[in-house]
């Protein structure tokens, strides 16, 4: 799994070596770099794609169309009762606990290079890029297979305990630890100075399960489901999958805007998904040459310096989501939640540069660390499925696509939450928003 490196570097100044940790900046285990389509078409079918989907809605879109939790098709009786059988959760939760204990047992005994050890890829590969897929086809798999459930349960029976017990967990608590995990998670991926070290690895990870089993014993399973970093980021991101219950359990196939109608408007909605934004464009400028010539002759020192630049976009990408809801507040009329109640049309956004940032190295270093991981020798290199253009056209339809999608998620919201003559308006400040995003996303791709 060899490293990538800058091809641009020595241009600025700054030769990258194999082992110089600025190489890592973009990815705990290495980066792709894919070559770009011409920044005019791209601009302009992106720009053309949000003003025709914003003029449609206006005109054709005059009530709410989604239903949240209270529609779709349900499936065979015979197929839920496959999916809900005790004895299928207990082989999901032996499945995600064998596999965090293969993983416990590479970092503790495997060497430490992420060429022949298959844990860096695991984590940053298999687990972070492989549960966008997982969770859209699949629905949010990790609540099944998280292994931290796994051992709390066991502490629990250990105890004689119900795994539920516990006390309340506040309500304005809601995903704000969850928006931390994340923001850890990235920042072990994408600034600390030694992402793949196993000795790096088994600190976080071990310091992640102590915090996350202590507090489980103090508020019950359900801290799992509000406050673990994966648990958050696969459900988010299967409110666009297909598969979905409905409110009497029902499992069904829905339009996926309705699951994502069904997004529950929480304290730390907003942080969580800007902290996926931020830190996928983060990511896109991360290993740009300039950026890490900056970093690295910056006087602050390259870590606190890239942990800035990490924390800014975030930041960057908060403020500009506040100032627009406010400005749709003003133009629509008042809300008491104007933050959350526009927070679902980012979900659509962040998985379109999740995509559009993390596809290649899904479909080439995820195979590789399966072959490293089972220990097949002389196996073939695996090798990009697309070339150089369809990639690049690839990235941009997921980055425009993802955008289209959340002018008609907030479109949908905004004529349920406001009158009819003031919702096309108040549309406005989120289109300028959308219309931003887009252009930065595309330039960090395009560059």
């Amino acid at each position: 799994m060899p490293v990538a490196e800058s091809e641009a570097g020595a241009g600025q100044g700054v030769v990258l070596h194999p082992a110089d940790p600025s190489t890592l900046l973009a990815h705990g285990i290495g980066s792709q770099h894919d070559l770009p389509i011409s920044p005019f078409y791209a601009f302009a079918g992106a720009f053309a794609a949000l003003f025709v989907s914003f003029l449609a809605l206006g005109l054709l879109w005059s009530s709410s169309r989604f239903r949240a939790n209270r529609s779709g098709l349900p499936l065979p009786a015979g197929l839920q009762r496959v999916a809900d059988a005790p004895a299928t959760r207990t082989a999901l939760r032996g499945l995600g606990l064998a596999a965090a204990l293969a993983v416990l047992l590479h970092l503790l005994l495997g060497p430490d290079d992420p060429s022949r050890n298959p844990a860096p890829g695991a984590v940053y590969v298999l687990l972070w890029v492989g549960l966008v897929p997982a969770s859209l086809l699949l629905g949010p798999v990790w609540r099944l297979l998280n292994p931290l459930r796994t051992l709390h349960r066991l502490l629990s029976r250990a105890r004689r305990r119900p795994p539920a017990a516990g006390r309340p967990l506040p309500a304005r608590i809601g995903l704000w630890p969850a928006a931390a995990g994340l923001f850890g998670f990235t920042w072990l991926e994408l600034v600390s100075p030694d992402p793949a070290s196993t000795t790096t690895l088994l600190i976080a990870l071990t310091g992640y399960t102590a915090l996350h089993l202590l507090l489980a014993a103090r508020f019950g399973e359900r801290w799992f489901t509000d406050a673990d970093a994966f648990e958050a980021y696969s459900g988010l991101l299967a409110r666009l999958s297909p598969l979905g219950r409905r409110d009497d359990g029902r499992l069904v196939l829905r339009n996926p805007f309705h699951g994502l109608d069904a997004t529950p408007e929480r304290p730390g909605l907003v942080a969580t998904v800007c902290v996926l934004l931020g830190s996928t464009a983060y990511d896109g400028y991360s290993d740009n040459p300039a950026w890490i010539n900056a970093v690295q002759t910056s006087p602050l020192g390259r870590t606190p310096a890239a942990t800035l630049g990490l924390f800014a976009s975030i930041a960057l990408v908060a403020t500009l989501y506040c100032v627009c809801t406010a400005a749709t507040r003003l133009v629509s009329g008042p809300h008491p939640r104007p933050l959350t109640a526009f927070a679902h049309s980012l979900v659509p956004i962040a998985l379109g540069y999740l995509i559009a940032h993390y596809f290649s190295l899904l479909v080439i270093e995820g195979p590789r660390t399966v072959i490293m991981a089972l220990g097949t020798d002389n196996a073939p290199e695996p090798s990009p499925p697309l070339g150089p253009g369809g990639l690049a056209a690839l990235q941009v339809i997921a980055v425009v696509s993802g955008h289209v999608l959340g002018v008609v998620a907030a479109h949908d919201r905004s004529v349920r939450l406001f009158p009819p003559a003031r919702a096309v308006a108040g549309q406005l400040p989120l289109l300028a928003l959308m219309v931003t995003y887009t252009i930065g996303g595309l330039t960090l791709l395009l560059n």
